[in-house]
């Protein structure tokens, strides 16, 4: 009896320990389809209204390289504040930039220059060819999608702990790759290259904490290989979803205007 007891006992918790594993179609039902995966990454990018981060950016290319401290304050979709800090925390610029305009105070100088916005002038301050709303984009560690929700990716597979979307785009030969965390839903990285795997652009994203539900990266490396140009963002600080009435900088009485 006690052989056929404990040959019971054995069956019993094969059995219990067999129920408890997740069986096949539990796994599969965790791999997120493509257009769910570029809603929630979508989403996650829209629930960030405003953001506010404090550290070093570094920026690089053929005619201009500069580390400095630095304060960026965001407030979607228009505004963008940019301060640049000295040794002992002195003042050096300020660039306050929207979709329509831009004012760019250089402290040392005493000096305020203003004008319209356009693709130019944002080479002009930040020393690196990119858009408005991918500037804003780059400071705030995220990618707009709003063109993927409803295109599904030509490739979409999983790679380790990956997922991976590739968009082709045959007209101008040229493949944009995502790459997600499947644990975090963090995008980490973005290359856009052609089909002879030339790399044209690349954002790669690191050190993520979880702001209101959202992974957010403490580093930022932005590369424009085509133009030898990049900007590395690495904050120590990030708040986000602060109110904000109104982006501005105080510009004193004496200080020069120049139009632009």
């Amino acid at each position: 009896m006690k052989i056929i007891f404990r040959s019971f006992a054995l069956i019993a918790a094969l059995i219990f320990f067999e129920s408890c594993l997740p069986s096949k179609e539990v796994s599969e039902e965790r791999i997120l389809p493509s257009d769910r995966l570029v809603k929630k990454l979508e989403g996650n990018r829209r629930k960030i209204k405003t953001f506010n981060g404090k550290g070093v950016l570094n920026v690089v290319s053929n005619e201009f390289k500069a580390n400095t401290n630095f304060e960026v304050l965001i407030k979607k979709p228009d505004s963008v504040r940019v301060s640049i800090y000295g040794p002992f925390g002195i003042d050096l610029a300020h660039a306050l930039v929207t979709d329509r305009e831009f004012a760019f105070y250089d402290v040392m100088r005493k000096t305020v220059y203003r004008g319209e916005n356009d693709p130019g002038m944002l080479q002009k301050i930040f020393k690196v060819d990119i858009s408005f709303n991918d500037l804003i984009d780059a400071f705030a560690g995220s990618v707009n999608l709003t063109d993927k929700l409803l295109r599904e990716p030509d490739k979409y597979n999983i790679q380790g702990d990956n997922y991976i979307m590739t968009y082709t785009d045959s007209t101008k030969s040229i493949e944009t790759i995502y790459q997600v965390n499947r644990t975090t839903l963090a995008l980490e990285k973005y290359i856009l290259k052609d089909f002879e795997d030339n790399i044209f652009f690349e954002g790669e994203f690191n050190d993520f904490r979880m702001f209101d539900e959202v992974p957010i990266p403490y580093i930022t490396n932005v590369s424009n290989r085509i133009n030898a140009q990049s900007l590395n963002v690495e904050y120590r600080n990030i708040t986000v979803n602060k109110v904000i009435e109104k982006i501005n900088f105080n510009i004193p009485k004496d200080i020069e205007i120049v139009e632009w």
